[in-house]
């Protein structure tokens, strides 16, 4: 298993775009891919998961794989984190 934290940096938060762009990007993996937040854990290819997670600006997010290519899977959506779903 390898997981690593992340602070969501754009404005917006986690709404719809990043959804996609998050669920897009988790189907080159054959890992299970988890989003925490708190108390709740997320299925990654979920995008109405992601939705309902609610995580907003300033939220930490913490990224979770588990699977023979989790150390990439989390590395990937780390950067995706990172760029602010290139929306700034």
């Amino acid at each position: 298993m390898t997981e690593r934290t992340v602070k969501i940096t754009n404005r917006a938060g986690i709404h719809a775009r990043p959804s996609a762009i998050l669920v897009q990007a988790t189907k080159n993996f054959k890992s299970n891919i988890f989003f925490e937040k708190g108390e709740y854990r997320i299925n990654a290819k979920s995008i109405m998961g992601i939705i309902t997670l609610g995580a907003g600006y300033g939220t930490e997010v913490k990224i979770i794989a588990e699977g023979e290519d989790e150390i990439a899977a989390v590395e990937t959506m780390v950067r995706l984190f990172e760029s602010k779903f290139e929306e700034e």
